[in-house]
């Protein structure tokens, strides 16, 4: 029988549901682990859903959204819902009501005190990022990427700046890339020119762009590899990664900071173009 955290109360925000979920990962039941890990790829369906077709959505049984709720403290599968559902109303909020927010109890906000609300948030999202990110795991993606003949770029909505400023400096440092992004609605077909030799390079964070998914599991399934940025072990993006960086974003009154993100959009183009120089001697076969 699953043990119940009862050590304290759980979660009353998404946020801090994600982070739970994401640091019990590893000690979870199979079945338990995998409604979590659909929970967090697919929150809106789980805010919306019934127990019988989130668990149909999930492959387990409705007794197992029971299960996971009452594990993580929660009186029983409608109390964990509820979370998911009060995520709803923080992510629909317009930038009107975003700033309407910043004036508590009526009080107009400086200028100065928005710029340093905004100046900690990136702050503290590089400096967690400088404390997390693995060096080894940098420099295999560095080497992947330089090895590939193409550099296919997937990113949508908030991500898609950062595989915007790739494509200058792509651009500029002479490194072959194309951007799956088109008007007129090609990118599924993109896929079919890419093989083995080249690299995908897809970003997204929750709620996750469906289609930046799906193109990045189109690439995979070629047999192309991919190398992510996204923001928890439960991104659908991670399954199909060959490396991946988990970027945890820090947010001002809503607005969420992408400056981490940026940081490591800007070293990738230039580590990639070093390598390069030097002759990609310590580049990895993709065949592994």
């Amino acid at each position: 029988m699953d043990e119940a955290i009862k050590s304290e109360a759980p979660p009353r925000d998404f946020e801090s549901l994600r982070a739970l979920m994401v640091a019990l990962k590893d000690d979870l039941p199979k079945r338990l682990a995998q409604v979590a890990a659909y929970s967090l790829s697919n929150p809106d369906e789980v805010a919306f859903g019934t127990a019988a077709s989130i668990a149909a959505a999930a492959d387990v049984q409705p007794s197992t959204l029971v299960r996971l709720a009452r594990h993580l403290g929660y009186d029983g599968f409608s109390d964990l819902q509820s979370i998911f559902r009060s995520r709803l109303k923080e992510k629909h909020l317009s930038y009107e009501e975003r700033l309407s927010a910043l004036e508590e109890g009526g009080k107009h906000v400086e200028e100065t005190e928005l710029l340093r609300g905004f100046l900690n948030a990136a702050s503290q999202s590089i400096n967690r990022l400088a404390a997390t990110i693995d060096p080894a795991q940098f420099a295999r993606a560095v080497d992947m990427l330089a090895g590939a003949e193409t550099i296919y770029l997937i990113a949508k909505r908030r991500a898609y700046p950062l595989t915007a400023h790739m494509a200058y400096a792509f651009g500029k440092l002479g490194i072959r890339y194309a951007m799956v992004a088109s008007p007129n609605g090609v990118e599924p077909e993109m896929a079919q020119f890419a093989t083995g030799r080249d690299v995908a390079f897809a970003v997204s964070f929750s709620p996750y762009a469906s289609e930046t998914v799906t193109y990045a599991q189109a690439f995979a399934e070629r047999g192309v590899p991919l190398v992510s940025i996204t923001d928890s072990v439960f991104s659908p993006l991670t399954s199909h990664s060959a490396v991946w960086f988990e970027v945890a974003e820090s947010d001002y009154s809503g607005f969420r900071s992408i400056s981490a993100s940026m940081a490591l959009a800007m070293a990738l183009p230039v580590a990639i173009a070093e390598r390069k120089r030097q002759g990609g001697k310590s580049a990895p076969s993709k065949t592994k």
